[in-house]
């Protein structure tokens, strides 16, 4: 059996704003399990894994936050690639370093978090196991260009965080959670589907709908890193200054090659020539 996990964990430890968590199971290509998204502070967050994660297979948790912080200040390298893109669909990205407080310094509840879970972050490695728990870094937003071929172009991202009055469009919302669902239908995850059928028709989303939807877009990043082909997805960046994982149309690709070829980033461990497009031998 292997369960694969999706967590929006919302970075900071605010028992008035939590994450969120979601989670499937499937034996072979049957899924045997569906916990639905729910909000999670860390805590219960680790306490939820101990309770779903496969006791003879893989476990594979999605995480929408850095796992991999070693600098002080500005932004990881592979930040400033996904920033190229995001920007060009109308989007944004944190930066991660350490000098944000709470987030990323030593005493960032992520680094307790991700010390008491003990998996082992080698997306690689998770695609091919037989056995053990697995992180991965993933970034729901970039990974939507991905999931729905209309929210590639330019300013063509969806608005659909709630919290941010000014730009969330509802129509949005509803398209990001019907493309969930398609996905989740596609892969075989029926109640994974219904569920975000369900959260295509709330009619005032809040953000804590929105962390439910992050976590279940992670679950399907998760999904799809294991199950579906290598080249479905890409590996942006590294395991020494951070990386994403993130599933590729090839469209995003092609948009994440030149990116990656100007900021030096590699693309599934290779660093791209930035004259011809192509992997530098």
């Amino acid at each position: 059996m292997d369960v694969f996990i999706g967590f929006d964990s919302a970075w900071t430890d605010n028992a008035k704003a939590p994450g969120a968590i979601c989670a499937v199971a499937m034996d072979g290509t049957s899924p045997i399990a569906f916990y639905p998204p729910q909000l999670a502070s860390f805590d219960q967050a680790l306490a939820f894994i101990q309770q779903v994660r496969s006791k003879d297979g893989v476990t594979l948790m999605a995480l929408d936050q850095p796992t991999i912080v070693p600098n002080a200040t500005g932004m990881r390298p592979v930040e400033r690639a996904a920033a190229s893109l995001i920007s060009w669909l109308g989007g944004g990205v944190q930066p991660s370093n350490t000098g944000r407080v709470g987030m990323f310094c030593a005493d960032s509840p992520v680094w307790r978090f991700l010390s008491e879970l003990g998996a082992l972050e080698d997306p690689e490695q998770a695609r091919i196991a037989t056995q053990g728990t697995f992180i991965m870094e993933a970034f729901p937003a970039i990974s939507l260009a991905s999931f729905e071929a209309s929210f590639f172009g330019r300013l063509s991202g969806p608005r659909y965080n709630p919290d941010r009055r000014k730009t969330f469009r509802l129509a949005d919302w509803g398209r990001v959670a019907r493309a969930a669902g398609a996905q989740a239908e596609a892969l075989g995850c029926a109640d994974l589907a219904a569920w975000c059928r369900d959260a295509a028709a709330i009619p005032q989303p809040r953000k804590a709908d929105q962390d439910r939807l992050d976590a279940a877009l992670c679950t399907l990043i998760a999904f799809r890193w294991r199950r579906m082909p290598r080249s479905d997805s890409l590996l942006l960046g590294d395991l020494r200054t951070g990386y994403m994982v993130l599933p590729a149309s090839e469209d995003v690709h092609a948009k994440l090659a030149i990116a990656s070829a100007r900021f030096g980033v590699p693309v599934d461990g290779r660093l791209i020539c930035p004259s011809t497009g192509w992997p530098r031998s």
